[in-house]
């Protein structure tokens, strides 16, 4: 039964996120949203708030579970039993930045082979960043994440006075 991770920040999770994730677990038995823990990239939301959005965004795949992880991503799909790392490339500019990444994970676990998946044309240009400064400005991003998410997004951004 093959198994791929799919780590990221997911900071929050988009439509975008998701679409990798759907087409993913048309080509896996098995597919774990890894929401990692990287303080580097200043989250707007906790790791628990992430991995609430990523489960409720994505229940409705019977073959996607969603996991915090704290760590090496080569570690994580050693401890998953996983066979490939799913990551999402949307633009040439994400190319550079992933295939090192790939290579490095590679060196490090043997087991660490990267799929990269193309999402759907209409998201090729949305990312979090983008999300949350739309969000901040006052714009409507239901186009860009589910209503769940639009919901915390309002929440937080609101107890935050932003």
């Amino acid at each position: 039964m093959p198994t791929a991770i799919y780590p990221g920040t997911f900071d929050p999770i988009t439509f975008g996120h998701i679409d990798i994730a759907r087409r993913a677990s048309k080509i896996f038995t098995r597919v774990i949203a890894v929401i990692a823990e990287n303080p580097k990239k200043n989250p707007t939301f906790s790791v628990k708030e992430r991995v609430a959005m990523a489960q409720e965004s994505l229940k409705n795949f019977k073959n996607i579970s969603v996991m915090p992880y704290k760590g090496l991503i080569a570690n994580c799909i050693q401890e998953c039993k996983a066979s490939a790392i799913i990551r999402g490339l949307r633009a040439i500019s994400d190319f550079e930045y992933e295939f090192q990444m790939a290579f490095t994970n590679r060196k490090m676990s043997a087991r660490a082979e990267t799929v990269f998946l193309m999402p759907n044309e209409k998201y090729t240009y949305l990312n979090s960043t983008m999300v949350k400064e739309i969000a901040r400005l006052g714009g409507d991003v239901s186009n860009f994440v589910p209503e769940y998410v639009e919901r915390k997004m309002r929440k937080k951004l609101k107890a935050s006075g932003a």
